[in-house]
């Protein structure tokens, strides 16, 4: 007993307490952001917190180690499995919306290449920073299983896309975010992960359904 009379904190409190402030941290950072920056509706508080996010993630990890394992068997399953889903996916646009289809590389092929350029750099990396490589180290006693880190990865992730005001954005980033984290769960390299994550981008505003993924029709519609 303490000189209060209080007995002190126990193992399994302390652990209950521990569980509730990281799930309350949880929810702020990936269900209180996207509404906060959706508020503001302001691209450059976007992108501005998605980087300092990312790189306060990056010094928080320092020390930690990956364990990333058969690189080579896993980059050749991230472009096979990219050419079948992709290749189902740009039939599906072609069939659905042909007057969208390859809209970019077509209309505007300079700003194409940039976006494929600029793209994998500016807004893969730090989403696969946060939504993969953080949110399954930092969370690890809350998401105690692989199923449990899995879909907590790509509900995030796509709740993050509930910006753009559209349930075609959101729905396609929760199924990529279920392909990137289950893949992310077994070989935990962030490169692996942003290259998966770069190729199914890449191909999304190449066939045509980059609108869908833009802040600016999204918020000034009306």
């Amino acid at each position: 007993m303490t000189h209060h009379g209080i007995p002190p904190e126990t193992g399994p409190a302390r652990s209950r307490w521990g569980t509730m402030r990281l799930g309350a941290e949880f929810m702020l950072l990936f269900g209180g952001t996207p509404l906060l920056i959706l508020s503001l509706r302001r691209a450059m508080v976007l992108f501005i917190f998605l980087w300092v996010a990312a790189l306060l993630a990056t010094w928080w990890m320092r020390g930690t180690r990956a364990r990333p394992h058969h690189r080579k068997r896993e980059i050749a399953v991230v472009f096979g499995r990219f050419l079948v889903l992709g290749s189902g996916l740009a039939l599906l646009c072609w069939q659905l919306a042909p007057e969208h289809f390859l809209d970019l590389p077509r209309h505007r092929p300079g700003f194409w290449l940039l976006l494929m350029l600029l793209y994998p750099l500016l807004s893969v990396w730090p989403q696969e920073v946060l939504y993969r490589q953080f949110l399954f180290t930092r969370y690890a006693a809350l998401l105690e299983t692989p199923l449990r880190r899995i879909t907590a990865s790509a509900i995030a992730f796509g709740f993050a896309h509930v910006i753009f005001l559209n349930w075609i954005a959101v729905a396609l980033t929760v199924a990529g975010g279920v392909l990137f984290a289950r893949d992310y769960e077994r070989h935990r390299s962030l490169r692996l992960s942003c290259l998966e994550h770069s190729l199914f981008g890449c191909l999304i505003f190449t066939l045509g359904l980059g609108h869908y993924f833009y802040t600016g029709a999204a918020w000034h519609h009306g």
